[in-house]
């Protein structure tokens, strides 16, 4: 089996990379939706959190206080304890699902996550796929998904990793610099080559 990482910046089109994966037989994990869900249904998760910000972190019903953590963790800059709890919980998880996707017989298993490489590069994968395309494509993107302000954007983006600065961890790299259906190919063929790469680990 083939363990991947995708990355990139936001509006970059990891997540429409990741989908034509999935459509030609790839299993994704999105951390970002993993992580929303460990600290909905991980009690040790819960419990660490409550610890760090509080009871009302939850609702009575177990239900995450949104507006309560944002303003804990990202108004008042305490972000990486956030991050110090969900990040290892998410990484342990990975590694469960690599070990349930083998016995399954999946062929090729993606990680999908901004974060990727914050702490250099995860040992479990075999390949790591970095995604750029043009800041103005990537700030469009974002205002017509989202419909968010430029600056609201740009905010976002710079509180994201240098993706510049972390190509030397990459091996494969695409530029989503064209029309939606020529990522799309692009996408379809770069999924053939990195199947045709790593062979053996099938």
């Amino acid at each position: 089996m083939i363990v991947a990482g995708v990355t990139g910046g936001i509006g970059s089109g990891k997540s429409t990379l990741c989908r034509v994966w999935e459509s030609l037989g790839a299993k994704v994990v999105y951390a970002d939706d993993l992580a929303k869900k460990l600290m909905v249904e991980d009690r040790q998760v819960k419990e660490s959190l409550k610890e760090l910000f509080g009871e009302e972190t939850y609702f009575e019903d177990g239900s995450l206080n949104k507006s309560h953590l944002i303003k804990e963790a990202f108004q008042k800059g305490r972000v990486e304890e956030l991050n110090g709890v969900v990040h290892p919980a998410v990484r342990q998880k990975f590694q469960e699902i690599i070990e349930k996707s083998k016995k399954d017989g999946v062929e090729v298993l993606v990680k999908e996550a901004a974060l990727l490489l914050n702490k250099g590069r995860p040992e479990e994968l075999d390949a790591v796929i970095i995604v750029t395309s043009p800041k103005s494509d990537q700030i469009k993107r974002v205002q017509e998904r989202d419909r968010v302000e430029k600056k609201d954007v740009l905010e976002r983006m710079n509180k994201q990793p240098d993706f510049e600065s972390l190509k030397s961890y990459a091996d494969y790299i695409i530029n989503n610099d064209g029309t939606i259906d020529e990522f799309k190919l692009k996408s379809k063929e770069l999924y053939l080559k990195v199947l045709e790469d790593l062979r053996d680990k099938v």
